[in-house]
C-alpha cells in the first residue's frame, strides 16, 4: 500500500508539472527530462525539490534555461510548494492568481522576465511568504496594500517595473520587512513619517521615481536603514537637520529639488561610505566637518549652487576614491591637502571658478585615473610632475588660462587615453612625446597659441581617435607619417599657417570621417583617393575652404596642366615614364609565370601566412581598443619572464592590459588549424558562453606568427598546482574540496545541458579548473580540444585527452559523449579526496581507488587533511562512491552532469553548522557554502536514492575492476560505518 501511495502522489505531481511544461517553450530542450513514463520520478526531474518524507514537491528552480511562455494556473495545484525560482527567463503574460493557492510558499522570484499586469491579489494569503522578487519586469498598477499582511515578508523587491500610484503606508507597519526594491518605476505621493516603523528594514531603495514632498523630518529615526536611496525623484525643500542621526552607508539624494544648505550634521555620519547630494538646487558652502569622513569613498556634490572654496580638510577622507565637484559656483583656489588622498581615483572640479595654479601636490595621489578641470580660471603652467601618475588615462585641462610649454613630461604618462589642453595660451612646439602615447584617444590642443610643425611622431598614435590642433599657430607641412593612423576618425587642422601639399598617404586612414583643413596656405591638388572625395569645398562640410591655392577633388574642376612642348615632341620625362611603365609590365609577367608554375599549394600557404598580418579578434569588452601589435609590445614579444605555464598542447603567459586587467594568453604549439574558418566560428561561439564557473575566452588571433587564445587570468592557478604543487601554499579543507567539486561540476552542466548545441569539455582533468583570486572555480579549455588535436593530426581517430582521465570506452570505440567528460570527472572526484595522482609511475588512480574499495580499506586513501575537517566520514565514502559511479565501465551507468551537481549539493553541511576559517581558500568555501547548502537541503536523500536506481540492476553485471560488484563490496564497507 505504501508503494501504491507513493506511486500516486508521483503520478498525480507528474501530471502537474507536465500540465505546466505544456505552457512554456523551448521545454523540450532544456526540461528534456521531464517526461511522462510510469516509471519516472518527478523529483528527480530537473529543477524538481521534493520532502524527504512525504515526497511533494516543494521547490522548483528554473533559473536561466531560456524558457519563454506563460506561468500556467497549474502552479496554483503544487499545494506543497515553497520554494518557486523562475528568474532571468523570457516568460511573459499575467502572473495567475492561482499562485496564492500554493499556501506554503515562502520564496518567490520571477524577476527579470517580460510579465505585465498587476500584481496578484491572491499573493496576501501566502502567509508563509518571505521574499517576494518581481523585479524587472513590466508589471503595472498599483502596489497591492494587501501585501501588508503578509507576517513574514522580509524581502519585497518590485524594483523596474511600471507600478504606479503611491506606496501603501500599511507596507510601512511591517516588524519584519528588510528589503524594500521599488526603484524605476512610476509612484508617486510623499515620503511617509511612518517609513521609520520599518524597524528591522536595512535597504529602501524609491530611486527614479516620481516623489514628491519633503524628506520626512523624523528621518533620523529611520535607525536600521544601511541603505537608503531617494534619488532621482522630485523632492523639494530642505535637508533635515536630523538625517545626521542616521548610521547608513549610503545616502543617495542625488537628482531632486533640495534647496538650502549642506547640513553640518552630516559630518558626524562616521559610517557613510557613499555620500550623493548631487544634482539638486544646495547652495552654501562646503561644511569643512565634511573632512570626518574618514571612511567615505565617494562623494558627490556636482550639479548644485555651492560657492566658497573647497575646505583643505576634505585631504582628511583618506579612503576617498572620487571626489566630484564640478558644476557649481566654487572659487579660490585648489587645496594643495588634497595631495593626500592616495586612493583618490577621480577628481572632477570642471565648471567651476577656480584660480590660482594647479597643484603640483595632486601627483601624489598614486591611484588617480581621470582629471577634469575644465572650465575654471586656473593660470600657470602645466605642471610637469603630472607624469607622476602612472595610472592617470584622462586629463582635461581645458578651458582654462594655462600659459607656457606643454611638459615634455606628459608624453610619460604611458595610460593616458584622453589629453585636453584645448582653449588655454600655451605656447611654444608641441612635444613630440606625445607621439610615444601607443594608448592614446583624443588629443585636444585647439585654440593655444602653439607654434612650430606637427610631430612626425604622431604617425606612432597607433590607437587614435580623434585629433584637433585647430585655432593656433602651426606651420610647415602635413606629416605624411599621419597616413599610418588606422584608426583617426577625425582629424581637425584648421586655422593654421600650414603649407605645401595634402600628403596623398591620408587616403590610407580608412576610417576618417571628419577632415578640416581649412585656412591654412595648402597648395596644390587634392589627392585622388576615395577618402578624399568624401570632403569638399562646401562651406557647410568646410574640409578645404581657405586654401587658396588648393585644386582638384570631387567638386572642383581638376588643376590645369600646362605642358612646355607640344604633342609632337616628347620630354625627357616622358621618356624615363615610359621606360619605367615598360620595366614594371615585364616584371609583372615575371611573376605571373612564377606564379602560374608553382604548386597550388604553395599560393595557398602564401595567402594564410604572409599576405595576412597577425590580427586580434576581440570577444570581449575588456581587451577593446587593444591590437596584436599592443599585446606583442606589452610581453616583448612574449617573452620568457612573462611565462607562467606549459602543457601538452600550449605555453601560458600572463598579460597585464592598459586597464589593469590581466589576461592569460595560451599560445599553441601547433600551426594553423585543417580548418580555419571552422575553428574561428567555433572560438566566435565560445566567446559568448558565459557563466561564474567558465574561464571568458576574451579574444584570439590565428595567423602563422602564432595561434593566441586570449582568456581571463587565473590568479590562484589551477586545482593541479594546489594538489601536486612543489609548494603547498594552500590547506584544502572538506568544505573547499567541496565546493570546488560543485563549480568544476556546475560549470560542465552548463555545457551539457545549457548551451545549444551541447558543448563537451573533451579534456577535463585537475590542470583545467581554475582558482581566481577569491578561489571560485572556473573550468578551462572546453570546446576546442577536438580544433587543437586535429590540427596536429590527419586521423580522425585521434583520441582526445589526457591520459589517466580519458574514458576507457571513448578509447576503445572513438565515440566521444558528455559521458566521456563524467568519467574524466569522476578522475578529478577522486583526485581531489585523496590528493594522488590521476596517474604516475606507480599506480593507476582509478585501480588503486577500486583496490581499496575491494578490501574494505577505503578511509585509508583518504587524505589526512579531509580526515581532520570532515565531521561525516560517511559523507567522505558518499562522495567516493560518486566518484566511482561517474567513473563507470560503460557510459550509460554513469550519471548525468546535472545528477552530479545535486549530489554534491547534498553533501555541503547546513547552513548553521560552523566552519573552519584557515587560509583564503576555505574562507571562500564559507562564503559559498550557506548559498548552497540552502539549495541542496530539500535533496539531502539523493545519493541513496540516486545510487539505488541506478544500480539496481547493475549489482552483478560485470566481473571487471569497474564493474557493478564493487559497488556491493562499496555498499558494504558504508552500511558497517
Amino acid at each position: 500500500m505504501g508503494f501504491l501511495r507513493h506511486g500516486s502522489i508521483f503520478s498525480l505531481t507528474g501530471v502537474v508539472l507536465l500540465e505546466i511544461k505544456k505552457s512554456l517553450n523551448n521545454a523540450d530542450n532544456v526540461l528534456y527530462d521531464w517526461e511522462g513514463a510510469i516509471d519516472r520520478d518527478p523529483c528527480f526531474w530537473r529543477g524538481v525539490s521534493c520532502d524527504n518524507v512525504t515526497l511533494a514537491v516543494i521547490g522548483l528552480n528554473l533559473t536561466q534555461l531560456g524558457l519563454s511562455g506563460e506561468i500556467s494556473p497549474a502552479f496554483g495545484r503544487l499545494k506543497s510548494l515553497q520554494y518557486l525560482d523562475l528568474r532571468e527567463n523570457s516568460l511573459s503574460g499575467q502572473i495567475p492568481d492561482e499562485i496564492g493557492q500554493c499556501v506554503n510558499l515562502k520564496t518567490i522570484d520571477l524577476s527579470f522576465n517580460a510579465f505585465h499586469g498587476d500584481i496578484p491579489f491572491s499573493i496576501s494569503q501566502l502567509k508563509q511568504l518571505e521574499n517576494l522578487i518581481l523585479k524587472n519586469n513590466q508589471l503595472t498598477g498599483p502596489i497591492p496594500s494587501t501585501l501588508s499582511q503578509l507576517p513574514n515578508l522580509k524581502t519585497l523587491d518590485l524594483a523596474q517595473n511600471k507600478l504606479t500610484g503611491e506606496i501603501p503606508t500599511l507596507l510601512y507597519w511591517s516588524e519584519v520587512l528588510q528589503y524594500l526594491g521599488l526603484r524605476d518605476n512610476l509612484l508617486t505621493g510623499n515620503l511617509s513619517p511612518d517609513m521609520c516603523r520599518l524597524t528591522g528594514l536595512w535597504y529602501f531603495d524609491i530611486r527614479s521615481n516620481n516623489i514628491t514632498g519633503p524628506i520626512p523630518e523624523n528621518i533620523g529615526n529611520c535607525t536600521s536603514y544601511e541603505i537608503l536611496d531617494l534619488s532621482y525623484n522630485q523632492l523639494t525643500g530642505e535637508i533635515p537637520f536630523n538625517i545626521g542621526f542616521l548610521q547608513v552607508a549610503t545616502l543617495s539624494l542625488q537628482g531632486n529639488k533640495l534647496v538650502g544648505k549642506i547640513p553640518d550634521v552630516i559630518g558626524l555620519m562616521q559610517a557613510l561610505a557613499v555620500l550623493d547630494l548631487s544634482n539638486n538646487f544646495l547652495e552654501g558652502s562646503i561644511p569643512s566637518i565634511l573632512g570626518n569622513l574618514t571612511f567615505t569613498g565617494k562623494l558627490y556634490l556636482h550639479g548644485n549652487m555651492l560657492t566658497g572654496v573647497i575646505p583643505p580638510e576634505l585631504g582628511n577622507m583618506t579612503k576617498l576614491s572620487y571626489l566630484q565637484l564640478n558644476d557649481n559656483n566654487l572659487t579660490g583656489q585648489i587645496p594643495p591637502e588634497l595631495g593626500s588622498l592616495s586612493e583618490l581615483f577621480e577628481l572632477d572640479l570642471s565648471n567651476n571658478k577656480f584660480s590660482g595654479p594647479f597643484p603640483k601636490n595632486v601627483s601624489y595621489c598614486s591611484s588617480l585615473n581621470y582629471i577634469n578641470v575644465h572650465g575654471n580660471m586656473l593660470n600657470g603652467t602645466v605642471p610637469p610632475e603630472l607624469q607622476d601618475l602612472g595610472s592617470l588615462t584622462y586629463l582635461n585641462l581645458s578651458s582654462n588660462s594655462f600659459s607656457g610649454r606643454i611638459p615634455e613630461e606628459l608624453g610619460h604618462i604611458v595610460n593616458l587615453d584622453t589629453m585636453d589642453l584645448s582653449e588655454n595660451i600655451l605656447t611654444g612646439h608641441i612635444p613630440r612625446s606625445i607621439g610615444n602615447l601607443e594608448h592614446l584617444l583624443t588629443l585636444v590642443l585647439k585654440h593655444n597659441k602653439l607654434t612650430g610643425g606637427i610631430p612626425s611622431e604622431f604617425g606612432s598614435l597607433k590607437s587614435i581617435y580623434a585629433m584637433d590642433l585647430s585655432e593656433n599657430n602651426l606651420s610647415g607641412s602635413i606629416p605624411p607619417e599621419l597616413g599610418q593612423l588606422q584608426t583617426l576618425n577625425a582629424l581637425l587642422l584648421e586655422k593654421n599657417s600650414l603649407s605645401g601639399s595634402i600628403p596623398p598617404q591620408l587616403g590610407n586612414c580608412f576610417s576618417l570621417s571628419t577632415l578640416n583643413l581649412s585656412y591654412n596656405n595648402l597648395s596644390g591638388e587634392i589627392p585622388a583617393s576615395s577618402i578624399f572625395n568624401r570632403f569638399s569645398f562646401d562651406r557647410h562640410t568646410c574640409s578645404y575652404v581657405g586654401n587658396l591655392q588648393l585644386c582638384g577633388g570631387s567638386t572642383k574642376p581638376m588643376c590645369n596642366v600646362y605642358r612646355k612642348r607640344s604633342s609632337e615632341t616628347m620630354g625627357a620625362s616622358a621618356i624615363l615614364g615610359i621606360s619605367i611603365g615598360s620595366m614594371c609590365l615585364l616584371l609583372v609577367f615575371i611573376f605571373l609565370g612564377i606564379r602560374w608554375n608553382q604548386p597550388k599549394g604553395f599560393v595557398k600557404a602564401s595567402k594564410n601566412s604572409s599576405q595576412s598580418p597577425p590580427s586580434l579578434v576581440v570577444l570581449h569588452m575588456d581587451m577593446s581598443c587593444h591590437t596584436y601589435d599592443d599585446i606583442m609590445r606589452i610581453t616583448d614579444n612574449l617573452h620568457e619572464r612573462f611565462l607562467v605555464g606549459r602543457g601538452a598542447s600550449s605555453s601560458v603567459y600572463k598579460c597585464t592590459l592598459k586597464n589593469g586587467k590581466k589576461v592569460a594568453i595560451k599560445r599553441l604549439y601547433n600551426h594553423y588549424p585543417q580548418n580555419v574558418h571552422e575553428f574561428e566560428t567555433e572560438l566566435a561561439t565560445l566567446g559568448h558562453i558565459k557563466h561564474r564557473n567558465l574561464v571568458s575566452l576574451y579574444g584570439y588571433s590565428l595567423s602563422s606568427a602564432g595561434n593566441l587564445l586570449f582568456y581571463d587570468f587565473m590568479d590562484n592557478g589551477s586545482l593541479w598546482d594546489i594538489l601536486h604543487g612543489p609548494v603547498r601554499k594552500v590547506t584544502l579543507d572538506w568544505d573547499a574540496r567541496l565546493i570546488i567539486a560543485l563549480g568544476a561540476a556546475q560549470g560542465l552542466e552548463y555545457l551539457h545541458h545549457n548551451c545549444s548545441p551541447r558543448i563537451i569539455h573533451r579534456d577535463v582533468k585537475s590542470s583545467n579548473i581554475l582558482l581566481d583570486e577569491r578561489f571560485e572555480v572556473h573550468l578551462s579549455d572546453f570546446g576546442i580540444a577536438k580544433s587543437i588535436c586535429s590540427a596536429s593530426t590527419h586521423t580522425s581517430t585521434y583520441v582526445m585527452g589526457t591520459i589517466g582521465y580519458i574514458d576507457p570506452e571513448y578509447a576503445r570505440t572513438s565515440r566521444l559523449n558528455e559521458k566521456s567528460d563524467v568519467y574524466s570527472f569522476g578522475i578529478v572526484l577522486l583526485e581531489l579526496i585523496t590528493r594522488q595522482k590521476a596517474v604516475d609511475d606507480e599506480k593507476n588512480l582509478h585501480q588503486w581507488v577500486l583496490s581499496h574499495v575491494n578490501n574494505k580499506s577505503v578511509m585509508e586513501i583518504v587524505d589526512q587533511e579531509v580526515k581532520d575537517t570532515c565531521t561525516d566520514p560517511n559523507a567522505i565514502q558518499k562522495l567516493i562512491r560518486l566518484a566511482l559511479l561517474c567513473a563507470q565501465k560503460f557510459p550509460a551507468q554513469r550519471p548525468t552532469m546535472h545528477d552530479v551537481v545535486n549530489v554534491i549539493l547534498t553533501l555541503l553541511p547546513p547552513p548553521s553548522v560552523k566552519k573552519s576559517s584557515a587560509g583564503a581558500a576555505n574562507a571562500a568555501a564559507n562564503a559559498a557554502v550557506d548559498s548552497a547548502a540552502n539549495a541542496g537541503g530539500a535533496n539531502r536523500r539523493y545519493v541513496d536514492d540516486y545510487v539505488d536506481s541506478k544500480h539496481r540492476d547493475n549489482l552483478s553485471a560485470s566481473s571487471t575492476t569497474s564493474g557493478g560488484h564493487l559497488f556491493v563490496k562499496f555498499g558494504e564497507v558504508i552500511s558497517q560505518g
